[in-house]
């Protein structure tokens, strides 16, 4: 037996490995004396979607359970967003939050609320226990669906739980079969080897699960192209030849010419969102596999397989499948895309104004090769989707926001990376309106140390700027960006250190914020742009995205 709902759960947390929670406790203080107690650091957050938000982060990155910490009613309800975000991003997180005592509800106890049928939607499992008995089984269940259903679990831990006597029954370990057979005449097996301009689509599914380049090693037996969605960035090599940039809505220009091509998609790992599936040639095959049926796209035709991505590619291992003049078209374009982006920068390096690509390039040629470039979604810093500005090569890796694009998302998301990969340099490339939303956890950062963050100053929200100068007749006196603020700098805090770029001394500013950085400070690096040096233009978010050629 252990005294106390908080003290039981540190504990099993600990047992199954938990070393780290993100979080914000409620106001007895029981939950941060258990973790501490447990030898599990707890890194307090001022805002409670930012917790979840950097959960999430240190679970993408870690391939491990993220676990975030609040109190009740209102800290939940705040917590909702980056539950969001974690359920798009497939991300395996851990909500525990306090909760009104059994004999309180219904009675207008303060802060109550029903909060699993807010927090239920959104998650892979969601409960409250309400018998000290039922405490360890259900976090046990709670933890396991979110590692291996890869979503976000709830767990309520009611305040009459408190002091209340916990019994601690032994745990059975979690097995997880793995090898599959694909046999010849498998539908997806006959797609596979009948297709002659094949495309291997890995999404986020994949991430942590190619060490050993078994992707690349398959892709090369088939003479497949390469792509990935947004979120599946870092799987795989992008240097490889075969590799053509980002599906969908990030396409390159050059690879689009092979997407008008291709006569099947192998999808792994992906739930093929409209992002990532925006503008693929009408009716093209695609063999879905994935190992949770939710997450089987039926929009497209083509066989789908429920299995695991790694053993069904080993099962593949052999298979011939592409015309030769399909690789070399291949790595045609992949050359071509290369091409493409180094006449970019040289063009854009003999005009006055500082561009986004600019930055970018001088990142890469700054920071060591296992960069993890963390994003988020708005206006400007969309550049860094556009490979080869931004590439997954040598080591290097990405962290982005899920489909719901979550503003602020990165920004937070940034400290739990750090706090996953303490070792590795940790960028953090975002617009000043997310950086603000993140602002009140700015402290929170500055306690764990050794981040930058390239901030793109356009004075605001500047996709919704965008959108609405494209209006014929917007309305008068409204405006989401103040130009007179595109220069300011972050608040003025105590160990913050702040670097403005400039055109003529970009890679020197650069390398004096990674410098700070290293040595264990928060650097923030402010980059003044234009709203006009924009990826997409073109209608409103959802509608049509033409490309802006900068190339």
């Amino acid at each position: 037996m252990i005294t106390g709902s908080w003290r039981a759960a540190a504990t099993v947390l600990h047992e199954a490995g938990v070393r780290v929670v993100f979080g914000l406790p409620g106001d007895d203080m029981d939950a941060l004396d258990a973790v501490a107690g447990a030898g599990i650091r707890f890194v307090l957050c001022r805002d409670q979607r930012n917790a979840v938000f950097m959960a999430t982060g240190y679970a993408l990155q870690s391939g491990s359970l993220g676990v975030a910490l609040v109190g009740k009613g209102p800290a939940v309800t705040n917590a909702v967003t980056g539950v969001l975000e974690a359920s798009s991003s497939a991300a395996p997180v851990l909500l525990l939050s306090a909760g009104t005592a059994v004999e309180r509800r219904g009675s207008g106890a303060f802060q109550e609320v029903d909060q699993l049928s807010v927090v239920a939607p959104l998650t892979r499992w969601a409960a409250r226990v309400d018998h000290p008995d039922r405490l360890v089984p259900m976090l046990r269940r709670a933890m396991a669906v979110a590692t291996h259903r890869h979503g976000p679990a709830y767990l309520e831990l009611p305040d009459h739980l408190l002091k209340a006597e916990i019994p601690m029954p032994p745990a059975g370990p979690v097995e997880v079969p793995a090898g599959v057979t694909m046999a010849d005449d498998s539908p997806a097996t006959q797609a596979l080897r009948a297709a002659r301009r094949p495309i291997l689509l890995v999404g986020g599914g994949m991430r942590h699960r190619n060490a050993d380049r078994l992707i690349e090693t398959v892709a090369e037996s088939l003479g497949a192209a390469v792509a990935c969605t947004a979120t599946g960035r870092g799987a795989v090599d992008e240097s490889i030849e075969l590799f053509c940039g980002l599906s969908g809505l990030y396409t390159p220009d050059a690879a689009a010419r092979l997407w008008a091509e291709i006569d099947c998609v192998i999808a792994l790992g992906s739930r093929l969102e409209e992002t990532a599936t925006f503008q693929w040639p009408a009716g093209i095959p695609v063999v879905q596999v994935n190992t949770d049926v939710a997450d089987l796209n039926t929009d497209f035709a083509g066989p789908r397989v429920l299995a695991d991505a790694r053993a069904v590619l080993s099962a593949w291992r052999g298979c011939r499948a592409a015309d030769p003049s399909w690789v070399a078209t291949v790595h045609s374009a992949h050359n071509a895309l290369l091409s493409a982006r180094d006449a970019s920068l040289r063009e854009l390096r003999e005009s006055p104004d500082l561009h986004v690509a600019e930055v970018l390039a001088a990142l890469g040629e700054v920071l060591p090769p296992d960069l993890i470039l963390v994003q988020e979604n708005g206006l400007q810093d969309m550049w860094s989707y556009r490979f080869p500005l931004y590439a997954c090569a040598g080591g290097a890796g990405s962290v982005v926001p899920s489909e719901q694009t979550s503003l602020g998302f990165g920004a937070a998301a940034a400290v739990g990376v750090r706090v996953a990969a303490p070792d590795r340099p940790v960028v953090a490339f975002v617009g000043d309106g997310a950086f603000g939303l993140f602002g009140a956890d700015l402290p929170t950062a500055l306690a764990e140390g050794g981040l930058v963050y390239v901030v793109l100053r356009n004075g605001g929200y500047g996709w919704l700027q965008a959108q609405l100068d494209q209006r014929a007749d917007p309305p008068a006196g409204y405006a989401f960006v103040d130009p007179a603020s595109v220069s300011a700098e972050a608040p003025d805090l105590p160990g913050l250190r702040q670097v403005t770029a400039r055109k003529a001394t970009l890679v020197a500013d650069v390398t004096e914020a990674w410098k700070l950085a290293s040595a264990g400070h928060v650097v923030v690096l402010n980059v003044p742009v234009r709203l006009e040096d924009a990826m997409f233009g073109g209608e409103a978010a959802g509608g049509d995205f033409p490309v802006v050629d900068h190339e």
